[in-house]
């Protein structure tokens, strides 16, 4: 549609051998059409290169395919409309952005099987659209997932089971130094095997040649590096073998183990490890999450989990992944929505009333979801979040009932819980922002636009000048011993029930 309407469409991705890859599939597609296509990489000469900037610059290019070179300031594409971003995960911010110079008005489309945290949460955010590709591909399979110790005999069981299917094989050796006696291993244990290497050191043209010779079947075992991490696409090749596969990551394993099941035959992916006393504990949680997650589209599982572990970055910085301590998750949320929901409606964010639907309140008694009570970790965050954003009375009940239901009795602590959040409720009620109440004094601090009468504080002072004081403009100091948590609920109700009262004339 874009090169239709007469815009440029221009295809970011990580890899060389990906670049080829894409161009040589727009071409094929677009042959019966007046589409232009050209490729960026360093497959090309710099006579070529500059060429295809030149002719990209006066718009003769409908569709330019590229890796890092199209961050060349020497690219100007005036007539950009498109930017389509493959493998995502594998950019900077600082690089996606840079191609937007081009034109305000350029759509953006980000493809990738592992979102980073930044992007996963601006599209959750609403700021930008997300589209979930959950169907797969007619027939197709999900890849068989093994963690093995690395032994010559499942290696050569391993590659001979494909051979003999008339398949190929990736074998993942990261090290470059010693990759050809790797190679070397994998030929004397399988003789019958016809071994080549491909790795990022290699010189272009052989690269090309090396890749292009494995995908037309000429070599049926490839020993590479991670050089065939991103969008390597060969149907015919379904078993990996990954060498010390506990030193990589979460998303590029998965990235790796996606290299094989392009078609429908079953695909198997091992994770070949050393003695797991020699493992890192994080390393071999690594490795259970990828094993377990196998399913098809289980790439957004991981990136989610990613989400929650590193945090969801800056919204208007470069930091891809990151943390929000400084104001709480929750509240930054609201925020986040508030400004969302006013830039649509065309008006200006107001904070004030984002942050006024919640009141903080600490009463110090022990209000919590004990170990003993329940002790999963997951689900007793979950009820904490649903118990502390409940917006009504009838909501906690709804919950408390729940938990009584699956759990069993509600120990003390867990009815403080729900006690302190039903006079949360009442504070938000009466514009109060927080309250702080110990055994000897407290405080409680109002909001700007408090439905608190200004009358019925100064009554209440001046009734009880030994138990309340005002403290500034906005608070209010509670002097008054209170032992135990039956005498502080019920004195915290107190004051507040005085508090909603009208004033008296």
């Amino acid at each position: 549609a874009s090169v239709s309407s007469g815009k440029q469409v221009c295809v970011l991705v990580p890899t060389t051998l990906l670049a080829q890859q894409h161009f040589e599939s727009f071409r094929d597609r677009f042959a019966d059409w007046p589409v232009t296509v050209d490729v960026l990489s360093r497959f090309k000469s710099p006579k070529e290169t500059k060429a295809i900037i030149e002719r990209s610059n006066q718009g003769k290019v409908d569709i330019l395919v590229g890796t890092h070179k199209l961050l060349s300031s020497d690219l100007q594409l005036p007539k950009l409309g498109l930017l389509i971003i493959d493998e995502e995960h594998r950019f900077g911010v600082a690089q996606k952005e840079r191609l937007k110079k081009y034109r305000a008005d350029v759509d953006v489309l980000t493809l990738t099987a592992t979102p980073i945290p930044r992007t996963l949460n601006l599209s959750m955010a609403g700021i930008r659209d997300l589209s979930v590709i959950a169907t797969p591909p007619a027939r197709r399979l999900s890849i068989k997932t093994f963690i093995k110790q690395k032994e010559d005999a499942l290696l050569k069981e391993a590659i001979l089971r494909e051979l003999l299917r008339g398949g190929q094989v990736y074998y993942l050796h990261n090290e470059v130094k010693s990759i050809e006696r790797s190679a070397d291993d994998v030929r004397q244990l399988v003789p019958e095997a016809r071994v080549i290497v491909a790795h990022g050191q290699m010189r272009e043209r052989e690269l090309e040649d090396v890749m292009t010779d494995f995908y037309h079947k000429k070599y049926n075992v490839l020993v590479c590096s991670t050089i065939i991490e991103t969008g390597i696409d060969i149907p015919s090749a379904n078993t990996i073998l990954i060498e010390r596969a506990d030193q990589f990551g979460l998303a590029q394993l998965h990235q790796l183990r996606g290299r094989v099941g392009r078609s429908h035959h079953q695909a198997y992916a091992y994770l070949l490890t050393p003695d797991p006393r020699a493992m890192t504990p994080d390393a071999l949680k690594r490795l259970e999450a990828i094993e377990a997650a196998s399913d098809l589209g289980a790439g957004f599982q991981l990136a989610t989990h990613d989400l929650e572990i590193r945090g969801a970055g800056e919204l208007l910085g470069e930091d891809q992944s990151g943390n929000m301590q400084t104001i709480g998750f929750s509240l930054y949320m609201e925020m986040l929505d508030e400004a969302v929901t006013a830039i649509r409606e065309g008006r200006t964010p107001d904070f004030d009333q984002t942050e006024s639907a919640h009141a903080e309140v600490d009463l110090k008694i022990p209000a919590l979801i004990p170990n003993d009570y329940l002790n999963d970790v997951p689900l007793r965050l979950e009820l904490y979040k649903r118990i502390s954003s409940a917006a009504s009375e009838e909501l906690l009940s709804e919950i408390e009932i729940e938990m009584i239901d699956r759990f069993g009795l509600l120990p003390p602590q867990v009815k403080n819980l729900f006690q302190q959040a039903k006079v949360r409720l009442l504070a938000e009620a009466l514009g109060i922002k927080q309250i702080t109440l110990g055994p000897q004094s407290g405080r409680i601090e109002f909001r700007e636009k408090t439905k608190v009468d200004p009358m019925v504080l100064i009554s209440l002072v001046q009734s009880k000048p030994h138990e309340y004081k005002l403290d500034g403009a906005t608070a209010l100091k509670v002097i008054r011993e209170t032992v135990g948590t039956e005498a502080r609920l019920t004195f915290i109700h107190e004051v507040l029930d005085a508090l909603k009262r009208p004033a008296t004339s």
